[in-house]
């Protein structure tokens, strides 16, 4: 009899345990350093302090005639798993969830050892009843034997009516952890605290649907540029950061160049995130270093001027080492023509809808901006523009959709003040202005992927979006 009430111990250890955890802990746990509001009988958890904490939009494009509205919105990242309240409610989901199937086996075990101990108790009755019907007829051996038995399972009595009390108490607590797990759920719901992996599917799909609809909208005319989003402060006055113009949207990779002559250091983070807050970093080490800060990461690679050269580089990430280097025919270097900011930025590499560009100058055509696609294979040259707009007088330059778009300074009050249109191999002047909150960019670029500027501004990174006019053609249109 030793065996059944050693299992039958270990049982209600730990169905106490159990009932521990729902008495002391869970109460704790429920808080998440909330508000509760109760009416009659329900309860009401409030995590958010504020509609700032909601739902928010993330980018938009549209036609001016209003016949394509392409909007994507996510949760505010205080939503996301970094948020200390989201991650202390999918942390206490998981850990309901893990006791609601803790208590199904502790169940299943109670159930069948309840089943045991009844079985014992109809034999205590059976024993029981032949003791009271002795009567004289068995020996005094045979009934001292009966005796003993009967006061080995004189313990197990009170242990049942335990047994029976716990079981109704297991039954009890499934139902409060029942009612629980639905409360947490609608409190996920309201909230929008979803789990990570989920909100990143979330915005892969809203990702997705705007991609589609931006392709529907194609290229467009640039006619306004945002106020400026500032994503980091760090390095030195001059440099450069980017991310991969071709890279699926998954893909979020930053890479950081501080200076502009003679660096070969280039830190490679995984995430915007990680950028923000300075970790999770990778550093690639170039074999010739750089002059400008005209870099740009295009399918994999970084492309840049080597110092003291007129010479592209293409250096693959992956493999850490040069694919291929090629001198551009007739580019000044070295502070020949730079932009107005000086700063060694005599060649300039971009990326737009339709691939890779080089700006720089020529002696042959008097300093003047010359536009030239590049082959991102072989570097060679496949067309070349000249614009007629002397390099020294530009602020800065980037590429949208073909499109050549000059700055007047690079100081306070600049604006966009030329456009150069490759295919039509025209120009005219335009007057976009946008907020230069610091003063010195030193490094403008355009993502195609994110239809956003890069900025390098004074010592810190900024990012700003843009307004394009889209011309839209649908079935039907004469």
């Amino acid at each position: 009899m030793s065996v059944p009430l050693l299992k039958i111990g270990a049982v209600l250890s730990t169905m106490a345990m159990v009932t521990n955890w729902m008495s002391q802990t869970l109460p704790s746990l429920v808080g998440l350093n909330g508000t509760v509001s109760r009416a009659g009988a329900s309860e009401k958890i409030t995590l958010f302090q504020s509609p700032e904490e909601g739902w928010q939009l993330y980018t938009s494009a549209q036609a001016p005639d209003g016949k394509c509205i392409c909007t994507a919105v996510i949760p505010a990242q205080s939503t996301c798993s970094r948020d200390g309240r989201s991650r202390e409610l999918r942390q206490l989901m998981e850990k309901v969830q893990n006791v609601s199937q803790s208590m199904e086996v502790l169940e299943l075990r109670t159930y069948r050892d309840l089943q045991y101990v009844r079985s014992m108790e109809t034999l205590m009755r059976s024993l029981d009843a032949r003791l009271r019907a002795a009567d004289g007829s068995l020996s005094a051996k045979s009934f001292q034997e009966l005796k003993d038995r009967m006061a080995e399972l004189l313990p197990l009595s009170s242990v049942l009516e335990q047994y029976k009390a716990d079981t109704r108490t297991i039954v009890r607590l499934r139902e409060e952890v029942r009612n629980l797990s639905g409360s947490l759920a609608a409190i996920q719901e309201e909230m929008g605290a979803y789990g990570y992996e989920d909100l990143q599917q979330r915005v892969m799909a809203l990702e997705a649907r705007l991609h589609a609809c931006a392709q529907k909208l194609g290229c467009g005319k640039l006619t306004g540029v945002s106020n400026p989003i500032t994503i980091r402060a760090m390095g030195s006055r001059f440099g450069s950061w980017m991310t991969d113009t071709m890279a699926p949207s998954a893909d979020s990779r930053v890479w950081y160049m501080d200076g502009y002559y003679k660096g070969r250091r280039v830190l490679e983070f995984r995430t915007l995130g990680d950028f923000i807050k300075g970790q999770n970093f990778i550093q690639h080490l170039l074999p010739q270093p750089w002059a400008g800060t005209g870099h740009v990461v295009y399918n994999g690679s970084l492309f840049y001027n080597k110092y003291q050269s007129n010479v592209v580089v293409k250096y693959h990430f992956r493999s850490r080492s040069v694919l291929v280097q090629r001198s551009l025919p007739g580019a000044g270097y070295n502070n020949t023509f730079p932009y107005s900011w000086g700063g060694f930025s005599d060649m300039d590499f971009m990326v737009d809808e339709s691939g890779l560009w080089a700006v720089y100058t020529t002696n042959q055509n008097a300093g003047n901006i010359v536009v030239s696609r590049l082959d991102p294979h072989t570097l060679e040259v496949m067309r070349s523009w000249d614009t007629g707009y002397p390099k020294r007088s530009a602020g800065e330059a980037f590429m949208i959709c073909g499109v050549l778009y000059v700055t007047n300074s690079h100081l306070a009050g600049a604006k966009v003040y030329f456009a150069y249109f490759t295919n039509t191999s025209s120009y005219e002047y335009t007057d976009v202005p946008f907020h230069n909150q610091y003063s010195h960019i030193s490094m403008l670029d355009y993502n195609p992927r994110e239809r956003a500027l890069y900025t390098w501004n004074n010592g810190h990174q900024v990012l700003y979006n843009v307004t394009l006019f889209h011309v839209i053609s649908t079935a039907g249109d004469p």
